[in-house]
């Protein structure tokens, strides 16, 4: 029950396209700083802090102090747990299609 609670605040977390948009640019592997993410962006930095929080909870993002700024960095564990219950559903459909097709032909 907790995989899907998780697998829930990850799909919820990413079904935003400020969110989105945070995560293309975290998953490169650096870590930015608000202001960093705030740059060439019209959201203000309490936007971005807002949309951080919301990933930061799902899992998807960590942060770290560095000197007077605080760093942003992409955890890409949750979305792997993602992928996992996308495949599983994916074989469970499948299945249910091969049944159908099985009943259809006979």
């Amino acid at each position: 029950m907790a995989r899907l609670h998780r697998n829930a605040s990850a799909f919820a977390a990413l079904g935003d396209q400020t969110r989105l948009q945070l995560v293309a640019r975290l998953s490169d592997g650096r870590a930015y700083s608000i202001a960093q993410l705030t740059a060439g962006s019209r959201l203000t930095r309490q936007a971005i802090t807002k949309h951080l929080r919301v990933l930061k909870r799902a899992g998807m993002v960590h942060s770290r102090r560095a000197g007077r700024e605080r760093l942003f960095e992409f955890d890409p564990r949750p979305t792997g747990e993602m992928k996992d219950y996308l495949d599983h559903v994916s074989e469970q459909w499948d299945q249910a299609l091969a049944r159908l097709k099985s009943f259809v032909e006979s």
